[in-house]
């Protein structure tokens, strides 16, 4: 009986071939839709996902565009359980026009890379960076991108850091893992600051953060509190936070945006399962008297709630499958084409699983309805819409 019904379904599917192919593209259209809008969420997450527990970010409590004083470090470093200090400053600037956007940051080499082991750099590439003041590095993503090589120099229009600079790359780094940013440039925070103190010297001598590296990752909350405690009353007071809150502090300046997209991407599958609720009920419309034939010879209610039900899930679940499977290269696709605003934007396991959670929501919601209908018809009612 089981396989009589599964033939039943599947030539049910293929006797309005247009209809079922539209409702098909519709399904495939949500559900890459709804993984790729959940792939945009995670890429936003990114950066605080992928953050490291045993790094701390110190900044001047007021704003990140207010800087602190570089002496702050060497006291920094005299907390106990601080196990490494670096810096770092937004440059910013703009590479040839505005649109060619990607982060730029001046640092300590040494201790800047230290800190971050998942930015990979050749040993000889690393000092020759160390040695060149207009040395510079970039990621392998950006590099390909724009077609930088070793020994090519980037110029840089300064915006934060007015005039016109120039840099050479002296290496590229690529990631330890997928979830490692491949977008940055990193130059020496020396050459930057030597020339503030030609042409501001009134900001020489200062960073926008400080980067601490702990000893032991649990004593985090406890030496954010001292170094915070440490600067109490100065003229730079500090704010300490670990690396996932300050990625996360960034992230709710666009919760309205993201909260926007969730609620699109649920939205999607409302409207697709009502059409495909819709598809169903005009279905099971047309074949009222099929059904009372089908019960006046012996088969059960459920028998008829099998085909409709099973028709309904063929539908969303194999249009389902064909949207998962999609969400993967127009992901990729998404991913090189804007990867200067998501340097991560990678599939998560979670994403195909509410795909199929959907598909399936979606083939049980358009059933229920014409199932009931079907189950509650009676023979009689059935026969008088023939003919």
């Amino acid at each position: 009986m089981a396989r009589f019904l599964f033939t039943l379904v599947l030539r049910n599917c293929l006797r309005h071939p247009l209809r079922t192919f539209l409702t098909v593209l519709g399904i495939v259209v949500a559900i890459t839709a709804f993984g790729l809008l959940r792939t945009t969420i995670d890429a936003w997450y990114a950066g605080a996902n992928a953050s490291s527990a045993s790094r701390l970010v110190v900044r001047n409590k007021n704003s990140l565009n207010f800087t602190l004083p570089l002496y702050y470090r060497d006291r920094i470093a005299q907390i106990e359980g601080v196990k490494s200090v670096s810096y770092a400053d937004w440059f910013g600037g703009i590479y040839i026009v505005p649109k060619n956007f990607f982060p730029r940051f001046a640092v300590e080499p040494r201790t800047y890379f230290d800190l971050y082991p998942e930015f990979v750099l050749p040993p000889e590439q690393m000092k020759a960076f160390v040695l060149d003041r207009r040395g510079a590095v970039v990621g392998r993503k950006t590099a390909d991108k724009y077609g930088f090589k070793i020994g090519d120099q980037i110029p840089l229009i300064g915006d934060i850091f007015p005039g016109n600079w120039s840099f050479v790359v002296r290496g590229i780094y690529h990631g330890a893992d997928s979830k490692t940013d491949e977008s940055q440039m990193f130059m020496q925070w020396e050459n930057l600051n030597e020339t503030m103190k030609k042409v501001m010297p009134d900001h020489a001598n200062e960073v926008g953060i400080f980067l601490i590296g702990l000893e032991h990752p649990e004593d985090a909350a406890l030496i954010a509190q001292q170094v915070d405690k440490t600067f109490a009353n100065s003229h730079a007071e500090t704010l300490t936070e670990t690396e996932k809150a300050f990625q996360l502090s960034f992230v709710a300046m666009t919760e309205a945006i993201l909260l926007v997209i969730q609620v699109v991407s649920f939205l999607i599958i409302v409207i697709i399962m009502a059409v495909m609720a819709n598809t169903m009920a005009m279905t099971a419309r047309e074949r009222r008297g099929e059904y009372a034939t089908m019960k006046a010879i012996g088969f059960q209610d459920g028998h008829v709630v099998a085909l409709i039900a099973g028709e309904s899930l063929l539908i969303s679940l194999s249009a389902g499958a064909a949207g998962t499977w999609l969400i993967y290269p127009v992901a990729e696709w998404v991913g090189h084409r804007f990867g200067s605003i998501f340097p991560i934007f990678l599939v998560s396991p979670v994403t195909p699983m509410l795909a199929g959670a959907m598909s399936l929501l979606i083939g049980v919601v358009a059933a229920i309805a014409p199932s009931w209908r079907a189950s509650t018809l009676k023979v009689a009612e059935g026969f008088r819409g023939i003919g």
